[in-house]
């Protein structure tokens, strides 16, 4: 993964033992099933990654385990990365398809001594 790629929310369950503890970090929270773009993945000082996301914004919190101020960030294995192709990616493959059809097309006359 990584930033603008788009994600798809697998798990947006809470444990009830860290419910209290999720609200006062999250203003707002994720959605199963919905589409998210990837903003920034954070390495959290190397104790676990996270996701934040062009979709939702909090406010920063001060986290002691990190020892400053940042946006809480969603945990990674909550998202599947989706992998449908963009609109600018599915024009170069059909312009390569178109190109690869061409160059046939060509190599065929040649071999009927029909070419150009």
């Amino acid at each position: 993964m990584k930033p603008g790629d788009k994600v798809i929310c697998i798990n947006a369950t809470i444990d009830p033992e860290k419910a209290e503890e999720i609200r006062q970090d999250f203003e707002i929270w994720i959605t199963k099933d919905k589409e998210y773009t990837i903003r920034e993945i954070l390495d959290n000082n190397g104790i676990v990654p996270g996701l934040l996301l062009d979709e939702v914004y909090n406010f920063p919190k001060y986290f002691k385990l990190l020892g400053r101020y940042q946006e809480p960030a969603f945990a990674i294995w909550r998202f599947r990365k989706l992998s449908y192709a963009t609109q600018t990616e599915a024009v170069e493959e059909e312009h390569e398809l178109v190109e690869v059809g061409r160059e046939t097309k060509k190599q065929t006359e040649k071999e009927k001594g029909t070419g150009r």
